[in-house]
């Protein structure tokens, strides 16, 4: 029965939040009240780990800047057009690197050689669970 499922992209949306709200200030109003699917700008440099067959592929990292994040999605900044459907992103918060997993949903140019490479946020990835995330360190 999927009724106790834990829901992976709640997981990753809560941490999201918080990511934000610890970054940008006035994202502070979404905390009370309705809150809608607003974006805030919040400009981090992440490691983007691409995944080919449901396993990270360390040894492909690469740093990336975000734009911009959503409760579900994330804007990155990328110096040339990179074929990625699944990858893992990591971020930097609270002293230590959180995972996510990924899906890219489009990839667009916004000019002098740049391209913003729209995600939407999947789960929360655990290095236990995933070992050859050990390697990866920025």
């Amino acid at each position: 029965m999927l009724l106790f499922w834990p829901n992976k992209e709640h997981e990753v949306q809560s941490f999201v939040l918080k990511l934000v709200n610890n970054h940008c200030p006035e994202m502070g109003s979404l905390r009370e009240g309705p809150r809608a699917e607003t974006r805030g700008n919040l400009t981090l440099v992440v490691l983007v780990v691409p995944m080919e067959k449901g396993r990270p592929q360390p040894d492909q990292a690469f740093t990336a800047v975000t734009k911009e994040f959503g409760t579900s999605g994330v804007g990155l900044v990328l110096d040339s057009p990179r074929p990625l459907n699944d990858l893992v992103l990591g971020i930097r918060f609270q002293g230590e690197v959180k995972f996510v997993r990924a899906e890219a949903k489009h990839l667009t140019p916004m000019g002098a050689g740049f391209y913003q490479l729209g995600l939407k946020l999947k789960e929360m990835l655990h290095v236990g669970d995933y070992p050859e995330l050990k390697k990866v360190i920025f």
